[in-house]
Parts: structure tokens; sequence; C-alpha cells
């Protein structure tokens, strides 16, 4: 129904234009009573059905319907071209109430669609009616007013006629200047009013004397008006004419230029190139310029305020943070950089405190992120009383807030201010959702001219101190110094170098012999992965091991040693290096257990080296299966469906919880080295691996003890009926090349419990 009534509406704006056309083309062999007739009587058609299915305000489809008829009753009287002194008042009064009635109509329909700017807007139309006033009392009422012969009345209701016309374009360039956004009922109420203007125009021009407009001509903008009306009043969108709706995303703001400026210079053009005819015509025009003048004053005045306040909010928005209000990143290394610059002409030295909220991600993961900007905003307010006012605190992001001291005079004031914000979180916050306990980080740098050279270095080598609190524990403090920053350097080098490790070809693998401790044969392997970097530098694999899990270089690289550890197992048992059931340990990280490619990694590494799923071990520490544990779990079942089998390195120093080795897919458990050290030597070590081993037994479990150095951890292994060792007594991390002749030594030991010790 509403597409209809919409194409009715619109079929109606060509209506008008048509009806208009043939009138002024005098092809209408109606007379003009009868077309107001038949333009009432569509108007009335329109109106009901409009309102019947659109249901707009009340006040507005009244005042719509009693303007039209109004007009009609105006017209049709105006047509009688009777000199009766009566009907032209009767006639003007109409036409009179014409405009009286647009301007409550606009009232209503402008005080509920007035946005965020009201006062520009009115000031803004204010000027286009006062220069729409100047032009109607120097081009219609003056010159009407000294020549006609009408009786008194009826020139003063035609002028007062006129001069609302100047109010009636007023509301009109108010309702098209408001920031909502302009529908089509209210584009085709404009228009029927624009018409209707122009009409009264034409009339006026007539009644001037000066010229003559056809009726031809004259009446044709009133029949476009009529139509027009119906069409507002079919279109759908009529029912929020009157209504607040959405905000225009872009104003129009070089339009309302155009006519404002137009509506100035017309005036002050029409005052240059014409004289004042009487004294009430001077009178006249000079107050309605002084008022124009004023009118433009105060829009500039208005304007200019408007502007500096609009900039003030701007710049304040750009430096503080929106949810605390404190200064933001930019705003506190301006503040940094004035301290440092004022530390130059006295004996102070600005210290800056780098403040992170410890788990924060927790309190955003389990109360919501409502929440964690109630923390934020708590902990802002919290620092603001903590410390003292000399102290600037700013929010540069996340969690992170920065203190600055400008007036601190050795490290020992620094330390200070830190010991307050620490004792500041010893009591809880309060929240909406109830109190929660919070802890910071805090990194501390007190500026010395040595080391920070500008509000960024120092800013940086804070933050450096905070991430070491953090390494640290947590809820505690740390004090920048020289060997930090060349940590930092030296983490990032080799974080930068790792990632083209890979196509560099510096990455390598040895292998750490697996021997079963019965028998004396070499059971397996476990590869090691090493890097030498081109210029010879060897990178330990504690620290790079670590850098490459937080960047996720891990992924490709641990995709790399996979095939390149089952390749090399495959070329020696094709040589005959040895046994064919040989396996192949490889360590596994949780960041690539958590890839969900990982699984196909394993089965095109297998696939490409030719080796069955059975004789791959893939090492993973107790820590795989505490984070994101159900993701870790599938990842480790789908690989044991496959016949992967699965250790658990290092076992006993984690968390060591027996539910995960019921519900993960276990197969072997390696004894940390740090249980073989005081085997032989001290009976608890030795009870705890008697324990492990049981326990595996019991569990159907394979053991390896790892880390084996001398003979007597051998033959007490050896006591304790683990079948299996690695270690520096058997042999060091050998490369591919050199592991023929390192298991054919072993083979030549034999048994190895038959060794003593040495004595």
């Amino acid at each position: 129904m509403s597409k209809a009534v919409s194409r009715a509406a619109w079929a109606m704006t060509g209506l008008a234009v048509v009806a208009a056309g043939l009138h002024v083309a005098g092809l209408s062999a109606l007379s003009s009573d009868l077309i107001y007739m038949i333009s009432a009587v569509q108007v009335f058609i329109c109106a009901i059905v409009g309102v019947a299915i659109n249901r707009p305000d009340r006040r507005v489809w009244s005042a719509l319907v009693l303007l039209i008829v109004i007009l009609i009753a105006a017209q049709i009287f105006d047509n009688r071209d009777s000199r009766d002194v009566l009907t032209q008042a009767i006639s003007e009064t109409l036409f009179l109430g014409v405009q009286l009635i647009l301007v409550f109509g606009l009232v209503v329909t402008v005080q509920r669609r007035f946005g965020r700017d009201p006062v520009n807007v009115v000031f803004d139309s204010l000027i286009i009616g006062l220069g729409s006033w100047f032009l109607i009392w120097v081009v219609f009422l003056n010159p009407a007013r000294e020549i006609s012969s009408d009786v008194v009345s009826v020139t003063a209701i035609r002028g007062a006629t006129l001069a609302s016309s100047a109010i009636v374009i007023f509301l009109l360039a108010t309702l098209l200047f408001t920031d909502t956004e302009r529908t089509q009922a209210v584009w085709f109420a404009s228009s029927a009013i624009a018409c209707s203007l122009i009409g009264d125009f034409f009339y006026a021009t007539n009644q001037s004397g000066r010229y003559q407009i056809s009726d031809q001509f004259a009446n044709a903008p009133y029949i476009a008006s009529l139509f027009l009306v119906s069409a507002t009043i079919l279109h759908p969108s009529v029912a929020t004419i009157a209504s607040h709706s959405a905000r225009r995303l872009r104003q129009p703001l070089l339009s309302r230029l155009i006519l404002t400026t137009t509506s100035l210079v017309l005036p002050v053009v029409v005052l240059a190139l014409s004289n004042p005819t009487n004294d009430v015509d001077r009178t006249v025009r000079a107050v309605s310029i002084f008022v124009l003048a004023t009118a433009v004053t105060l829009r500039v005045v208005f304007a200019v305020r408007a502007n500096s306040v609009l900039q003030a909010q701007l710049i304040a928005s750009a430096q503080t943070d929106s949810l605390t209000s404190l200064p933001n990143r930019g705003l506190m290394i301006e503040h940094v950089a004035a301290a440092l610059e004022g530390a130059r002409f006295n004996d102070l030295t600005p210290t800056i405190l780098f403040i992170d909220v410890d788990r924060f991600k927790n309190i955003n993961d389990s109360l919501g992120h409502s929440a964690g900007d109630d923390v934020l905003v708590s902990v802002a307010q919290r620092l603001r009383v903590a410390l003292p006012e000399r102290c600037i605190v700013g929010r540069i992001s996340g969690d992170e807030f920065v203190v600055l001291d400008a007036k601190t005079r050795s490290q020992s004031d620094a330390v200070l201010l830190a010991d307050m914000v620490l004792e500041s979180f010893h009591e809880p916050l309060a929240l909406r959702q109830g109190d929660v306990f919070v802890s910071a980080s805090i990194g501390v740098a007190v500026f010395d001219r040595e080391i920070s050279t500008s509000a960024d270095d120092l800013l940086r080598n804070a933050d450096t101190a905070m991430y070491r609190a953090k390494d640290a524990g947590r809820n505690c403090v740390a004090i920048f110094d020289k060997s930090m920053r060349e940590r930092v350097n030296q983490r990032l080098a080799v974080e930068t170098a790792l990632y083209r490790a890979l196509e560099r070809r510096e990455l390598r693998l040895v292998h750490q012999p697996i021997i079963d401790i019965d028998l004396g044969d070499v059971i397996g392997f476990e590869a090691l992965m090493r890097w030498d970097m081109e210029d010879g530098t060897n990178i330990s694999p504690a620290e790079f091991i670590p850098i490459a899990e937080e960047t996720g270089t891990i992924v490709p690289i641990g995709a790399w040693a996979l095939l390149e550890a089952l390749t090399h197992l495959r070329s020696w048992i094709n040589q005959g290096i040895c046994r064919r059931d040989a396996t192949m340990s490889v360590n596994v990280s949780p960041r690539q257990l958590h890839d969900p490619n990982f699984v196909a990694v394993v089965n095109e590494a297998l696939m490409r080296s030719h080796m069955p799923a059975d004789q791959l071990w893939l090492e993973v520490t107790e820590g795989v299966m505490i984070t994101q544990p159900e993701q870790a779990l599938d990842t480790l079942r789908k690989l044991s469906e496959i016949g992967v089998r699965v250790a658990i390195d290092d076992f006993g120093t984690g968390y060591s919880s027996l539910s995960f080795l019921q519900r993960f897919p276990i197969h072997r458990l390696k004894i940390d080295r740090t249980f073989i050290n005081e085997l032989a030597s001290d009976v608890n070590a030795r009870s705890l691996v008697r324990t492990i081993i049981a326990m595996a037994n019991s569990l159907g479990l394979d053991v390896v003890a790892e880390g084996v150095e001398t003979v007597e951890q051998l033959h007490a292994l050896g006591d304790l009926r683990c079948s299996k060792a690695q270690g520096y007594l058997i042999s060091h991390p050998v490369t591919p090349e050199t592991m023929a002749s390192t298991v054919a030594g072993l083979d030549k030991i034999g048994k190895w419990p038959r060794l003593r010790p040495l004595k």
C-alpha cells in the first residue's frame, strides 16, 4: 500500500507540472473557477486517502485542508473582478488567512524538527527573511501604497498579506536548513509553499499597477500548489513531517551560504541603485537595513564563538582520553618534553611511572567490557587521589597509565612515588558489579641525560622497565637501567633476524639418540633446533624459541623442523644406520597445536618423508594442557587417530595433573633432568622417579629419562626398571652427517647396565 500511495504522490507532482503548463499555454477550455473546483475535489480526495493510510499529525493535515479551502475561496472571490469593497476585503482577508495558516503549520513543523544547531539556522533564515522583506517593500508594498486607489482597509490587509510572506519565507528556510533529514513530504510541501508564494507575488505585481501579468501565468503557480499539496499528503513520509527525524550526515552549508549571501547582497544593490520615494520609504529602508545588518553581525558573532568552542572541544578531544578524561599519549609527551626542558635549568630529575593493570584481560573476559571500563575509570580516580598534586596522570592506551613527576630530585623519590601507587591498590575497587581487587606492574624511568635525550626515550625506558616488572611476577616495581635497553635491543634484533632465518638456511637440526638401557640399542632420536646466524653468532634455543612462539614464526619453523627430522630418519633407515622401527621425537609448541592446519602439516610431513605415523613422537609440555585445553585436546586426538604418538616433555616440572593424563591421548612420559641429577645421591629424588615410573606402568605409558650424564644415574635408572634414556652420557646432540658414526659407537657398548661406576 505504501508503494502505491508513494507512486500516486509522484504522479501528482507530474500532474502539477502538466496542469500548470496547460494553464500557462492557454490550452484549458475550463474557467478559472471550474479549474479551482476540480483541483479542490482532487485535493480533498487525496487528503482523505492520505490521512487514512499515512495517519499524519492531526494539526498538519487539518492545517493543509483548511489552507486549501481558504485558498480556493480566495481565488473564487478574486476572480469575480468585482469593484465591491466588501468582496475585495473578503478576498484579501482570505489571502491573509492563507499566509497565517502557512505560518502556523510551518511553526508547528519547524519546532519539532530543530536539530543541534538552532541558533545558526534561525539567524541564517532570519537574514533570508529580512532580505525578502526589503525586496517585498521596495518592489511591491511601497509602489502599491503610493498608487493604490482602494480603500485603506483593503490596502492594509493586502500589505499585511505580503508582509507575512517574508515570515513564511523565513520559516520555510528554517525548515530546509535544519539538520534533520529532509524527506520527500518536506520537499513536496516546500514546493507547494514556494508555488503559492510565487502566485502571491504575481498577484501583488498586478495589484501594484506597474506591471500586468496575465491570469494564465498568475494562476498557474496556485494550480501547481494544489497538486503538490496532494502529493505531500499522499506520500508515506508525511507521517513524520512534524517529528524529529534522523540527522543528516552532510549539511547544506554551501546552499545556505549562497542564499544568505544573496539575501544580503540584493538589498544592498537595490539600496544603492534606487532612491527613497518619500520619508516613509526612507524610514522603512533604513530600519530594514539596520535590522538586517544587526542580524548578520549577530550571525557572525555566534559563528565565531561556535567555531572557537568547537575548536577548543576538538583540541580537548584530541589530547584527552574520552573514557577517563586524562591526558592521552600525545599530551603526555608534551608534558614530559616541557618537564625535560625545565630540568636543564635546575637540579631536578623528572620521573616517569609506566603503570600496567595486571591481568586486565581476565576482567574483560569474565565481567565484560563495561566492567573493564569501570575499572579503568576507578584506577584513574585512585591515581589522582593517591599521588601528589604536582604529578600529571595520563592514560596512553588500553590499561596503561603514565605518571609524570617533574620535581623529583633522586631515584629514591621515584621509588617512593611508585610505592605510593602500589599501596593505593591494596583496597578493592568498588564497581557496579561488586568489589574487584587489581594490582599493577610499574616501570620507573628517571631522567638521565646520558640515557634519555627526549620525551619518547623516557617513556620507552619506563615501558621497558614495566615489562621487566611483569616478568618478575607482577605487582612490583622495576627501575630502568642501561642493561634493560641492551636486552630489549638484542631481543628486537633476534626477532627481526628470525623472520629471515628459514629462507637464509640459518636454522638446522641436531639429534640426540635415545637408547634402550637393557638392550643397548638406539631406538630413536630427539630432534633439537640450532640457529647459526650468517655472521657466525650462535643463538641459544632458550632465547629464540620463546620469541618464535610469541611472534608466531614458530608455526612455519615448526613445520620445516617436522619434515626435516622425518626426512633425516628416513635417510638413516635407508642407509642402515639405525633400526627400521626407530622413532623420531619432535618438540611441538602450544602455538602449533592451536594452529587449525597443524594436523594437515603433520600428514604432509609423513607423506613426503614416507614414514609411518607410529614412528613419530610429538613432545608437548604440560602447559599445553592448561592453555586452551579443549583445542589442544581436539588436535592431539586427531593426531592420535592417524597413529602419531604423544609424549609429555619435562614431566614433573609443570602442573602434573593426573586428570590430564586421563583426558589426553598420552603415550609417553619423559622424566625431567632435575629429578635425574640427584638420582644417585638423593633418596627423595630416587623415590620420586620410582613413583613416576610406577604410575606410568600402571597407566600403560612408556617412560624415557632425560639428562643422563653419569654412569651412576644410568645404573640407578636400570635398578628402577626405567628402560629408556637419553643424555650427554649416551651422546651429545650430533649433526645428521655424523649420526652414522655415533650410532655405530653406541652399538659397540652393548647393554648399558653392565657399566659399573668409576672408582
